[in-house]
């Protein structure tokens, strides 16, 4: 009977073997995550459960990140510093139901109309992070933008960008 073969890491290589696996959070937090494991005596496989459970929260973290960089929503107001009292009509009602993001699953569209200033823009990026933190993916941009981006010679290239633009669970255009 053979003997699996050992290798042996360095201590300092340790951390570039956990990136290289895939497991920055554990690789960020090693020292941290050993001593916390040393220090309430945890048994093999509680070590194992706790790395895959900040494995995961580190996942999702990175995903909702990515899905936010994606999205393209920029700087904004959260709807709590809107002035509801500001517009003289508002269906805040309308507005709230919005934000459940019941629109999305349902498959049905959502248009905000109203004169400039109103808070339109800010509201749609509101729907656009509350739908992102949901796990959807979201894009935002004026509509001048996709126009300049649907603007191209060949019927293959504009087909591909229209395709991009079926990705999202939620397009937003912004008409400004």
């Amino acid at each position: 009977m053979t003997s699996p073969a050992t290798t042996t890491t360095a201590p300092a290589d340790l951390p570039r073997h956990l990136q290289q696996l895939g497991l920055h959070a554990t690789a960020a937090a090693m020292e941290d995550f050993i001593a916390r494991a040393t220090k309430h005596r945890w048994a093999a496989r509680t070590v194992l459960e706790e790395m895959v459970r900040e494995e995961l929260r580190e996942r999702a973290n990175r995903s909702v990140q990515r899905r936010l960089q994606r999205a393209r929503l920029g700087r904004f107001k959260t709807i709590a510093e809107f002035d509801w009292n500001w517009p003289k009509r508002i269906d805040r009602d309308a507005i709230e139901q919005a934000l459940s993001l019941e629109f999305i699953r349902e498959g049905r569209n959502l248009i905000l109309i109203g004169a400039n200033g109103l808070g339109k823009t800010m509201i749609v990026k509101n729907i656009g992070h509350a739908a992102v933190l949901a796990g959807y993916r979201v894009l935002f941009q004026t509509a001048s933008e996709l126009i300049e981006e649907l603007q191209v010679d060949s019927p293959e290239q504009r087909r591909r960008r229209l395709a991009k633009l079926n990705r999202p669970h939620l397009l937003c255009i912004d008409l400004c």
